[in-house]
């Protein structure tokens, strides 16, 4: 039975080596950054988000090395930068622990936390999230995944942050790179209770529900095929590889994007990894 706590994709998380230059690099990409935003000490982490639609992206950097980040200060160590985690959308993080332990997954949480968000205005206030994760050992295709209830969405969907020059609206899917693509569905498809379909080129697809971004698990040569022209010099073995946005009007992303674009066609653009902290970017204009 689905879980009844989560309803989605809610934000894939990058982690960076270097914050502040990951911002200006997204910036450049055309995405609207929100101001830099400072996790509790316990976390030991600051992002800068980019807020679409029904979700949004998470860049994320150490500041403070603590038990909390230990994982995530683990992944940059082994692959370097690139997709960490991913969230989905909780809508009760007590029921979802629940859920979990009933399912016989030691949950880790729930887990209270916030930032400071600087409103135009000039005030300033405090976004508040409860959290809790999948055990660390669970990472289908080498992905952690937790959810994440938002207390003040109003604090965090801001209106002047979701408006982009290169008009992404929403995350359309995640792909996730496997040695093998069968196992690694079938893991995330047990873990989120979601069944997996297969795709027409030999992919599998594992939907997240409510309409948002689903994943898909294909092996290097399916991946080669889906990206010809954008080098997978430095890829992993296993992991998420690719964040594909909707966007409002292609030749807008392409214009923002410049000269950073590794392949333009009709109603898509590309971006390769080394000019995203490890992620293949793709705008694709919305059906």
């Amino acid at each position: 039975m689905t879980m009844k706590s989560i309803i989605g994709l809610d934000h894939v998380v990058v982690m960076t080596k270097n914050l502040t230059e990951a911002a200006k690099r997204w910036q450049g990409l055309g995405f609207t950054i929100a101001p830099l935003g400072m996790h509790t000490a316990a976390i030991g982490t600051a992002n800068h988000t980019i807020m679409l639609g029904p979700d949004y992206l998470e860049l994320i950097g150490v500041v403070a090395e603590t038990e909390r980040n230990v994982a995530s200060r683990e992944f940059l160590a082994k692959r370097g930068e690139g997709i960490e985690r991913a969230a989905f959308t909780s809508t009760d993080a007590d029921a979802g622990v629940a859920e979990l332990k009933a399912r016989g997954f030691a949950a880790l949480g729930p887990y209270d936390f916030g930032r400071a968000v600087d409103l135009p205005d000039g005030r300033q206030v405090e976004a508040k999230f409860r959290t809790f994760l999948w055990p660390v050992e669970e990472r289908p295709g080498g992905l952690r995944i937790f959810a994440c209830q938002h207390l003040t969405r109003e604090h965090v969907w801001l209106h002047e942050l979701t408006r982009h020059a290169n008009t992404a609206t929403r995350i359309d899917r995640v792909e996730m790179l496997s040695k093998d693509p069968v196992t690694a569905a079938a893991h995330m498809g047990r873990l989120i209770d979601r069944p997996v379909e297969k795709v027409g080129d030999g992919a599998l697809k594992v939907l997240t529900g409510a309409g948002r971004g689903d994943f898909i698990f294909l092996d290097r040569a399916a991946l080669e095929r889906r990206h010809q022209g954008v080098s997978l010099a430095g890829m992993p073995d296993e992991g998420a590889v690719t964040i594909a946005l909707r966007v409002a009007d292609a030749g807008a992303a392409a214009k923002a994007v410049g000269p950073r674009a590794i392949v333009k066609g009709p109603g898509v653009v590309k971006v390769a990894p080394a000019e995203a902290n490890g992620v293949i970017l793709e705008f694709r204009a919305e059906r």
